[in-house]
């Protein structure tokens, strides 16, 4: 077996690798870079299109530069975060300390400086693949009952077919619930995800926010159908059957 292929017994299915990247050079040379070892590709030029790739086809690793004519790779990111864990490699041109620190923090898995040598990104992507291969599958980023239906990509929202507009926050509040969904997630949890570290006991700020949101999906509290309180403890998003 060639040391280089990305599976190992040849039933495995090889990795798929997902490029984000607006250099039309960039993408054909890790086109052919990566199809060489072994790997399935798939192409975007910039940041919309990379997450609808993502959610559609899905992927097992990303390579994500950070420079895209529609979106900075830091709200790409964001945005993948916000309903999957896939392991990402981002490629720059900024080899400064803090924006590697700023793109590690925001949950980007390895950082590559561009010029790079191929080698090198290849042996990272072999890396990461190698731990995150027992990661569970990412559900897709869309939840629909045929009432409620939440598309964390297009970061839209329609209840019976109707749109609703959400805030920012209510917005970020719905989809880490839906992320989460089944599970309690407590109230330090989404205090210091929505509000920051410093607004962890400031509970009245979320007794709002959620008061708002379920009245725009039409939830009722005391006998609700998507967002249930544990009282004491957290927020639980119910999926439907």
């Amino acid at each position: 077996m060639n040391s280089t292929d990305p599976s190992t017994p040849s039933s495995i299915p090889p990795a798929r690798v997902l490029v984000i990247d607006d250099e039309p050079q960039i993408r054909k040379f890790l086109d052919i870079s990566l199809r060489a070892q072994g790997y399935q590709v798939t192409l975007a030029a910039d940041g919309e299109n990379g997450l609808i790739a993502l959610a559609s086809q899905g992927a097992d690793l990303v390579v994500l530069d950070i420079g895209l004519p529609d979106k900075d790779g830091h709200e790409v990111l964001h945005e993948i975060r916000q309903w999957s864990q896939v392991p990402v490699i981002m490629l720059t041109v900024r080899a400064g300390e803090g924006e590697k620190v700023a793109a590690l923090d925001a949950g980007v898995n390895d950082y590559v400086t561009k010029p790079f040598g191929v080698q090198e990104l290849m042996a990272r992507i072999r890396s990461l693949l190698r731990n995150h291969g027992g990661a569970p599958e990412q559900a897709l980023p869309v939840f629909d009952d045929g009432y409620l239906r939440i598309d964390l990509v297009r970061r839209a929202v329609s209840r019976d077919g109707e749109p609703v507009a959400l805030s920012r926050r209510e917005f970020a509040l719905l989809s880490l619930l839906l992320r989460h969904a089944g599970r309690v997630v407590t109230q330090p949890q989404l205090l210091r995800e929505l509000w920051g570290p410093t607004h962890q006991h400031d509970t009245h700020y979320l007794r709002i926010l959620v008061g708002k949101l379920r009245q725009k999906l039409g939830d009722d509290a005391t006998a609700p159908r998507y967002i249930a309180t544990e009282p004491g403890v957290g927020l639980r998003f119910m999926p439907q059957p």
